[in-house]
């Protein structure tokens, strides 16, 4: 079982490039953290704390556990658990379960210290069992945040456990869920030179940091107000492939991307059988998936329930979403959406044929990139993009990284005069450029929707274009900010007398 564990749970920390861990309980302090600070890390949560945020890993052996996971939806990619729980479409590992006893507490911390895993009562002792596996799989020494234990059980849970299938507070219970602070405050004692750095977040005398700390540090807040103006420039994080397929991996960067303030993700969609060749299928490529290239690019799929997910999520999150869509199969997989957009990257300007099915078939509007194409694409654009609601065109090199020399934003001066004369066209800009500069530069020649890949931490397997920005450092927030200080700074082109404005010297009367 322990290799298996050990693979299993390699294979779930692999997809993060950060050395922070959470780990999850359900007391009411989670509730003044803020769900962004969670992306880009490994999440592992006690018995049902899913509920208040997605988790990757979850460890249970009560059996009131299982109701409470399948009534709320199942939100980990894998549970650990002595019980029959099996649910459909999610991953189960088996563990024994050691009851706590009033005479083997020193078993108990024996039994934390060793290599072997199994589910203890105290259930955040496992959880730190899985942070130090990880943690000898990396070879680093990894942050341990702890959220949501708060050790009071007269406090509740958090809000999100709306109902608690967790049995009554009887005195046995308040007597386990106190004496876990001992257990606690032990095993801080044991790992004081061990490869976890354990914070423990709350406003109890041995918290390390308050959970606005914690969201200052993440560079995250509880306020989800958005701060554009419904007729501002647009702000478009295109997430590309970089999710890996996984759900729970794209909910974070979604929320992430949400969080520092973009107006819309991007995803992609593609018919892999038709877009690649046999032998390009067949080709060697090693990754978690497989073997081969075919296998790695049918990974990073997203199906019909993922893209369902994501539409759920982002009208809940208030951020919108559209797709690339490469090919007719795909194009026609995402109508039943009902997209508002949809995308044409510069990676298909030479597939004329189908990009003139979707000029004649689709009315909503259309994104565009126009790298690798001149005037002639251009005029071709114009005269095919006739029916659909606006034509978002963005200037684009298809160079990663592009060159200054070769950002030629001046391009996007070009389009918004063409949007003088046709209201349907909007200009834009997608980055493909390192920085902020070329994007601002974009807005002040015009530039109505800014588009940036970002990414999630990296991994050791995984491809990312150079330019793309981590989600899990500050830099798409202050990306953002950049933008947005420049839309502000551009202002109207209308003249006129601002509040401001004084006159120094005034004409006598």
């Amino acid at each position: 079982m322990m290799a298996h564990f050990s693979n299993r749970i390699d294979g779930i920390a692999s997809t993060y490039g950060t050395d922070t861990i959470f780990i999850l309980g359900k007391g009411p302090s989670a509730d003044a953290v803020s769900p962004d600070a969670f992306a880009g890390s490994l999440v592992v949560g006690v018995n049902d704390a899913e509920r208040i945020v997605p988790v990757d890993i979850t460890l249970f052996h009560a059996e009131w556990v299982k109701p409470a996971l399948t009534a709320n939806g199942l939100r980990s990619r894998l549970y650990l658990t002595s019980t029959d729980f099996a649910p459909e479409g999610r991953e189960t590992l088996r563990a024994p379960f050691v009851p706590l006893q009033n005479d083997n507490n020193d078993m108990l911390m024996q039994r934390f210290l060793s290599e072997s895993f199994v589910l203890e009562e105290v259930l955040f002792l496992s959880a730190l069992n899985v942070a130090r596996q990880v943690a000898r799989t990396r070879g680093r020494r990894q942050t341990v945040y702890m959220v949501g234990f708060d050790f009071r059980p007269d406090a509740g849970a958090s809000e999100a456990i709306n109902h608690d299938y967790a049995p009554g507070n009887s005195a046995d219970r308040f007597f386990r869920i106190s004496m876990q602070e001992f257990f606690f405050l032990n095993c801080l004692y044991m790992l004081k030179d061990s490869d976890l750095d354990v914070v423990h977040v709350g406003d109890r005398s041995f918290s390390q940091l308050s959970a606005e700390d914690l969201n200052r540090r993440f560079h995250v807040s509880r306020d989800r107000t958005s701060r554009r103006s419904a007729d501002g420039v647009q702000v478009t994080a295109e997430l590309t492939t970089n999710h890996f397929g996984d759900r729970d991996r794209l909910e974070r960067m979604i929320r992430a991307a949400r969080a520092a303030g973009a107006d819309h993700v991007k995803l992609q969609k593609r018919d892999i059988e038709s877009f690649y060749t046999p032998d390009q299928l067949a080709s060697p490529y090693v990754s978690p998936f497989g073997k081969t290239f075919g296998d790695y690019r049918r990974g990073l799929e997203l199906d019909r329930d993922d893209f369902a997910f994501v539409d759920g999520l982002c009208r809940d999150l208030g951020i919108g979403w559209f797709a690339s869509v490469l090919d007719r199969p795909s194009f026609e997989f995402m109508l039943q959406f009902d997209p508002a957009m949809v995308k044409l990257p510069s990676t298909i300007s030479e597939h004329r044929e189908y990009l003139g099915y979707v000029a004649s078939n689709y009315r909503g509007s259309v994104v565009l990139s126009t790298g690798m194409t001149g005037l002639e694409y251009e005029k071709w654009l114009l005269g095919s993009f006739v029916h659909c609601r606006n034509l978002y065109l963005l200037q684009c090199n298809s160079a990663y990284p592009t060159p200054n020399s070769d950002c030629n934003v001046a391009v996007v001066r070009h389009y918004h005069e063409l949007s003088q004369a046709n209201p349907r066209i909007v200009p834009g800009y997608s980055s493909h450029d390192f920085g902020w500069l070329a994007s601002s530069l974009a807005i002040a020649a015009g530039g109505r929707m800014i588009e940036k890949h970002v990414k999630l931490g990296n991994t050791d397997w995984a491809h990312f274009d150079a330019v793309a920005v981590d989600l899990t450092t500050p830099e798409f927030r202050d990306y953002v900010t950049k933008l947005r200080e420049t839309e502000e700074i551009v202002g109207s082109a209308v003249k006129k007398v601002n509040a401001s404005e004084h006159h120094k010297y005034r004409i006598a009367a």
